[in-house]
């Protein structure tokens, strides 16, 4: 991982040492915590011990290389290794999770609605079906900007190595529903003015690119 995700550490040691340890300093022991997947890798009876030094009540969304993920495992896998994630303190989750937060229902699940590491979008099947709600989502590696339109890759790559306070997504959430009113409010203003917006003006407004669409 130290390689594909382009993490700046020398060994698995060291990048395990400081994972626990920035993990441990952002979430306080009674903290409720949503991870979503890929949580070790390697010999997982050596790796998935050393996650029950992380502090918090702490709730998996399994990823792809989970040793609890439908998507990559059969079911007696599954029945096999999930005593070791619970041993651990973990409390295994669906692959796609709904809920509501601020007022505003949405989902989390390891898998994006689009977008992979690699050119194609790998088990599709296990995505969660877009249908307009916000999404969390780990699966990238992206070392961007989390949110991205009505998707927020919450992966820690992408923010220090860390997990990310839910206030933060609470700030995404009301930056979402600002917009939807905003173009709630236009197309009102519009109807009863008569003629209608051209939609470049609309996204104008917005700061849409819709070339880039």
């Amino acid at each position: 991982m130290i390689e594909l995700a382009g993490r700046p550490f020398t060994t698995v040691d060291e990048m395990d040492a400081e994972l626990i340890r920035r993990w441990n300093e952002t979430v306080a022991p009674d903290d409720v915590v949503l991870h979503l997947g890929d949580l070790a890798l390697g010999p997982i009876v050596e790796s998935l011990p050393l996650t029950a030094q992380l502090h918090g009540h702490r709730f998996l969304v399994p990823g792809n290389h989970d040793r609890v993920s439908p998507a990559t495992q059969t079911k007696r896998a599954i029945e096999r290794f999930a005593p070791l994630y619970e041993e651990a303190g973990w409390t295994i989750l669906p692959e796609v999770v709904s809920g509501t937060r601020t007022g505003i229902r949405m989902l989390a699940s390891h898998y994006p609605y689009s977008g992979d590491t690699q050119s194609d979008d790998r088990h599709v099947s296990h995505r969660p079906v877009d249908h307009g709600l916000p999404l969390l989502h780990g699966h990238t590696h992206d070392r961007e900007n989390g949110p991205i339109g009505h998707q927020f890759h919450v992966g820690v790559d992408a923010f220090g190595f860390a997990p990310i306070p839910m206030t933060l997504v609470d700030a995404w959430l009301e930056d979402l529903r600002r917009e939807e009113e905003e173009i709630a409010t236009i197309i009102r203003e519009r109807s009863g003015a008569g003629p209608s917006t051209p939609l470049s003006e609309v996204a104008e407004r917005l700061g849409i690119d819709l070339p880039e669409l």
